[in-house]
């Protein structure tokens, strides 16, 4: 089913929450390969910033199908929230892509400014993810419940 404005809201909630992430991508084995990055988002679409020579970019670049998971560690399970999403990843290439991708993380994490001058990240893999499904946690809802929502058309960055 398509994700409805009250589902959306709660996702906005969950990302603006968090600021780490599983994140899996295909090896070139076939095996999954998940790791924990910082995000940033505009909307539902995230981005990340890796080492350009990553196993993570490495994969991406190969393959974009990614899934991510977003929660946080309850000691009540009837508390846990949170989120899966499936979707597609590419390295961006173009200059106000980069730009836009620098920006965004740069304001969630200061420190990356310390990382290198703002045209200065060479190196560097920005990455954006656009999610095409969402898997919704909410165990207050009773243990276990999760709702699978579609994302289509696809999410639009809010530019």
């Amino acid at each position: 089913m398509l994700i409805d404005p009250a589902t959306e809201r709660f996702v906005q909630r969950l990302l603006d929450r968090h600021r780490v992430m599983a994140l899996a991508t295909v090896r070139s084995d076939g095996f999954p390969q998940a790791t924990m990055v910082a995000f940033a988002h505009d909307g539902l679409t995230l981005f990340v910033a890796v080492d350009s020579d990553s196993q993570k970019a490495r994969n991406i670049r190969r393959n974009g199908k990614v899934s991510v998971a977003i929660g946080r560690d309850q000691r009540d399970w009837n508390k846990i929230t949170g989120l899966s999403m499936g979707g597609t990843a590419r390295v961006l290439r173009k200059a106000d892509e980069i730009a836009w991708a620098k920006s965004l993380l740069g304001k969630r994490f200061p420190q990356m400014k310390k990382l290198g001058e703002a045209d200065d990240y060479e190196g560097w893999a920005f990455i954006e993810i656009v999610p095409l499904v969402v898997s919704v946690l909410d165990y207050r809802k009773g243990f276990g419940h999760a709702e699978l929502f579609e994302l289509w058309p696809k999410p639009r960055a809010r530019r």
